[in-house]
């Protein structure tokens, strides 16, 4: 291998372990003024906040949860008809959605849609000097500007999610027994039999921690943007791609670490019913 390439290799790997050690300091100062910003005073930013990112939220995650539970109930009936099972299909799209599908679509969402407008927020005020001045008037940015979004994102997306549960739960009994011929009765009966409250519990929970990672991720970009126009659209990228990246990354740990839990509870049998 060339010594060019060793070089910028190890370049790289020197900027990302900086940038990474840089975000755990920035995580760090966040949770510090976490703790003392609870106050009614500090509170009351929260509510145009939950406005932005809760209630401007729920139509379109309501209609993406709602698509996805018809994609899955058009596309795995024909599996289930073959093998004359087809009644049994309200309890792996009601299962599907509420553990799975429902928290990562609107994680996902979240961070297209809030992730690059709080990267774009803080990022231009970073060009434009604002966060110097608080800085300058001796406030951090990080209190009042970092700790109210997180806290509203790890506290909005759970419910936003079981928006995108009802909805896609919804959508697939629609396109099931309306047009697919699957009777009522049996497909809720089944529903209710593969979902319990483990799963309910399961997707709202991982969604506190993806909400989390995507308010720090966001702020963070829009902290550190590079100057210019530019610089701010690159962040927004960046917070969306590194967001969605989190994501999916934590919930595969949270998928092991949760079925371990479930295991540890309530034995490896209840497992397979």
């Amino acid at each position: 291998m060339p010594v060019s390439q060793i070089e910028q290799i190890g370049r790289t790997t020197n900027n990302t372990l900086a940038a990474f050690g840089d975000f755990s300091v920035f995580c760090a100062r966040t949770f510090r003024w976490l703790a003392v910003s609870l106050k009614w005073k500090n509170l009351r930013l929260l509510f145009p906040l939950m406005y932005e990112v809760g209630v401007r939220s729920v139509p379109v995650i309501s209609v993406t949860g709602a698509f996805i539970g018809m994609v899955m109930a058009v596309e795995t009936y024909t599996q289930f008809k073959s093998i004359g099972q087809e009644e049994r299909i309200g309890s792996i799209i009601s299962l599907s959605v509420v553990k799975q599908i429902g928290p990562v679509l609107a994680a996902v969402m979240l961070a297209g849609r809030i992730g690059g407008a709080l990267t774009a927020e803080l990022g231009t005020m970073n060009v434009t000097e604002q966060l110097d001045a608080l800085r300058v008037m001796g406030s951090d940015p990080i209190r009042y500007l970092v700790v109210p979004r997180f806290i509203v994102c790890m506290i909005l997306l759970p419910i936003l999610t079981i928006y995108s549960d009802f909805t896609g739960v919804l959508g697939g009994w629609v396109i099931s027994t309306k047009f697919l011929n699957v009777a009522d009765q049996p497909y809720w009966a089944y529903a209710a039999q593969g979902v319990d409250n483990w799963q309910i519990f399961e997707g709202i929970f991982k969604s506190f921690f993806f909400g989390g990672a995507i308010g720090l991720i966001s702020c963070y970009k829009g902290f550190t943007c590079g100057s210019g126009a530019s610089g701010v659209g690159r962040a927004c990228t960046e917070s969306f791609v590194t967001s969605f990246i989190a994501i999916i990354v934590l919930n595969f740990f949270f998928a092991q670490l949760l079925k371990d839990w479930y295991i540890t509870i309530y034995g490896i049998r209840s497992l397979f019913g």
